[in-house]
């Protein structure tokens, strides 16, 4: 696979609530759920009929919508009687978060890969797919500013979702699904989401991360347009 490391969500009436990491909550809209149904429509023969767990990544930028659709695909694929648990990327975070937010402003060129353990999650979907019964795993606690530790149990799980920003660039996936959505057009969800102020450097941050990220769409499987609607690659 290709290297690119060279080199707003809408208001919906019809959401559900939905833990994600530690003291964070996330809102599943009704865009997310319909994507959802159309990528597990158009996967689940490949899924139910593979000989392992099956794992797939959602990727995209800051506030594209990354845990509100790996939630909806979960919710989806249970909706077909297929199991599976999320991984976030945001859990795997070098530093704790007030920690990297201070390193980030040290020196701008710790925005990217190097902040993020990405070789460990996707160890952990490596361990999916050879049928390891769990993984214990890191776990980013916002109120505490610290990271933690959880073990996860996969027994009876069939698939393996693992949502952030840079998930693409794991090597033990089946399908990867890129959000199209722009540093401009996330504004809105990040604002919402809540996760930290609104200042120029935030803005600095989402450009660096824009420049990594767009190249990750080539490797795609699933395009998740701007509008939310559904483009599927040719294999």
């Amino acid at each position: 696979m290709p290297d690119p490391r060279a080199g707003i969500a809408r208001d919906r009436r019809r959401t559900s609530k939905v833990p994600d990491m530690k003291g964070d909550v996330i809102l599943v809209g009704e865009e997310h759920q319909k994507a959802a149904e159309r990528i597990v429509e158009h996967y689940l023969r490949e899924i139910e009929s593979c000989d392992r767990r099956f794992t797939i990544t959602v990727a995209g930028e800051s506030g594209s919508g990354k845990s509100e659709t790996g939630q909806a695909l979960a919710d989806a694929l249970g909706a077909k009687g297929v199991t599976a648990v999320i991984l976030q990327q945001d859990d795997y975070y070098v530093l704790p978060p007030r920690f990297n937010d201070a390193a980030r402003r040290a020196n701008l060129s710790w925005v990217g890969t190097t902040e993020v353990r990405i070789n460990l999650l996707d160890s952990h979907l490596e361990a999916a797919w050879n049928g390891a019964p769990s993984i214990t795993k890191p776990l980013v606690n916002y109120g505490e500013n610290q990271i933690e530790e959880e073990t996860i149990s996969l027994e009876g799980i069939q698939v393996v979702i693992a949502e952030g920003v840079y998930t693409s660039l794991c090597d033990h996936v089946d399908r990867r699904v890129f959000i199209a959505r722009n540093r401009l057009e996330t504004m809105e969800h990040r604002a919402k989401r809540g996760r930290e102020g609104f200042d120029p450097f935030i803005e600095d941050v989402l450009e660096a991360e824009h420049e990594i990220i767009a190249q990750h769409r080539s490797v795609a499987d699933v395009v998740i347009t701007r509008e939310y609607d559904v483009e599927f690659v040719a294999d």
